[in-house]
């Protein structure tokens, strides 16, 4: 009986032994799915944040420019921040929805907008509104698109 007992424990700590190595593996799958996940959610909301953005600016511009007058344009922005904040928190405030607008006069093209938003945060493109020549704009968006 002895003998039987002994090999019956072997057989058994030879099961635990791969059972503990297939749970590490599954653990390890899992993790690994879950960051994945996580960091194609966070891509996933920055770039809708950036297309969101892209469309406030441009709908403020397009009903700007359709009443051809720059106090209208002025008074309409701080008092759309004003609405925005209340209902929608800080990111919508006037400093923030003139770089909105700033961000549809530098980029006009919406599928250029989206095609780039997948790569780069809506912090990329605060930095690339400010630089006029377009040639250098693109070029710096290409360089920070491909590290990252």
């Amino acid at each position: 009986m002895y003998l039987h007992e002994n090999s019956f424990q072997r057989q058994a700590i030879k099961n635990m032994t791969l059972q503990k190595s297939e749970y590490q593996e599954l653990l390890s799958d899992l993790i690994t799915l879950i960051e994945k996940t996580k960091s194609n959610v966070i891509s996933y909301a920055n770039s809708s944040l950036t297309i969101l953005f892209w469309h406030v600016g441009n709908r403020v511009l397009t009903q700007t420019l359709q009443n051809k007058r720059a106090d209208y344009g002025k008074q309409i922005v701080v008092t759309l921040s004003r609405e925005l904040v209340e209902k929608f928190g800080p990111n919508y405030e006037e400093r923030n929805l003139r770089r909105m607008i700033q961000f549809a006069e530098q980029y006009s093209d919406l599928e250029k907008v989206v095609t780039l938003s997948r790569v780069l945060s809506w912090s990329h493109f605060l930095t690339l509104i400010p630089i006029k020549d377009v040639v250098a704009r693109d070029f710096y968006g290409k360089v920070s698109a491909e590290s990252s």
